[in-house]
């Protein structure tokens, strides 16, 4: 479990956003992936059912009334152990994005909230904490989202078959993929593959494997600004010139410009 607080607003950063319920307790995110934007404010939350890749922004933050959220991992672990429990599956066919946002209610909230207390009681968190995460796991599978968080656990759900196709996907991003061989790896046919990829990521797989190498690039330039050609050649791009027009389609300026930025603001912060 992470807190986050922050009193600014800050530009947009990617990253890979993994299982997770973020839920918002002071202030506004907005969370982009592919043409999909959430947004989400206090009482609110997002859960996202398997890895994804993001551009996050704070929208709603100040000194007076910092931006406030709370992050818990999904486990799958756990989603299977309660269905198995209470031989639940999932109610009606339909395919859900791997995000959704919607409100917390008060169940939801008692739960975070008390699991927020036990931070610092050490003993009484090692002990109760499980407990609290596992109902809250609960609470979100009989939610609005409840049928994809339902899917996490589930090893032959469409979610899980994409997840298996963006694991693969991670490993090979460098590398020209073929949708044939990802198919073959899922088990599944190609077409199966594109629609249930596409319902889920709201993106191709092979628009998904772009994403990766231009996040991968972002992490590699920031520690490494001066060899951006490099650095593209490293992420699996053949031309510099390809690298860079794809990069500042994606984060709005050419891989240096935004670096600098970058590189500004967490000197703003840390001065």
């Amino acid at each position: 479990m992470t807190v986050h607080v922050t009193t600014s607003t800050v530009n947009g950063s990617g990253g890979v956003m993994r299982p997770v319920l973020a839920l918002v307790a002071q202030g506004g995110k907005r969370t982009t992936l592919a043409d999909r934007v959430y947004e989400y404010r206090a009482g609110q939350y997002l859960v996202a059912s398997l890895d994804l890749p993001v551009l996050g922004r704070i929208t709603e933050a100040s000194p007076a009334e910092p931006f406030v959220a709370m992050g818990l991992p999904l486990r799958k672990s756990v989603i299977t152990e309660l269905l198995l429990e209470t031989g639940g599956g999932v109610v009606g066919d339909g395919l859900d994005s791997g995000l959704g946002t919607a409100d917390a209610d008060e169940e939801l909230l008692d739960a975070v909230v008390r699991l927020l207390r036990l931070i610092d009681r050490p003993d009484d968190f090692a002990v109760l904490a499980p407990g609290v995460e596992r109902e809250i796991h609960w609470r979100l599978m009989n939610g609005p989202h409840g049928a994809a968080i339902r899917r996490i656990g589930m090893d032959d759900s469409r979610v899980a078959l994409v997840g298996k196709a963006t694991q693969w996907i991670a490993q090979h991003f460098d590398r020209t993929i073929r949708i044939a061989d990802l198919a073959d790896e899922v088990g599944v046919s190609v077409a199966t593959l594109n629609r249930h990829f596409r319902a889920v990521t709201a993106m191709s797989p092979l628009q998904y494997q772009k994403q990766l190498r231009l996040q991968q690039a972002r992490l590699r330039l920031i520690a490494a600004p001066e060899d951006v050609a490099a650095v593209g050649y490293a992420v699996g791009y053949e031309s510099p010139s390809q690298f860079s027009r794809e990069y500042r389609r994606m984060f709005g300026e050419p891989p240096g410009r935004d670096v600098s930025r970058i590189s500004e603001v967490v000197v703003e912060v840390g001065a």
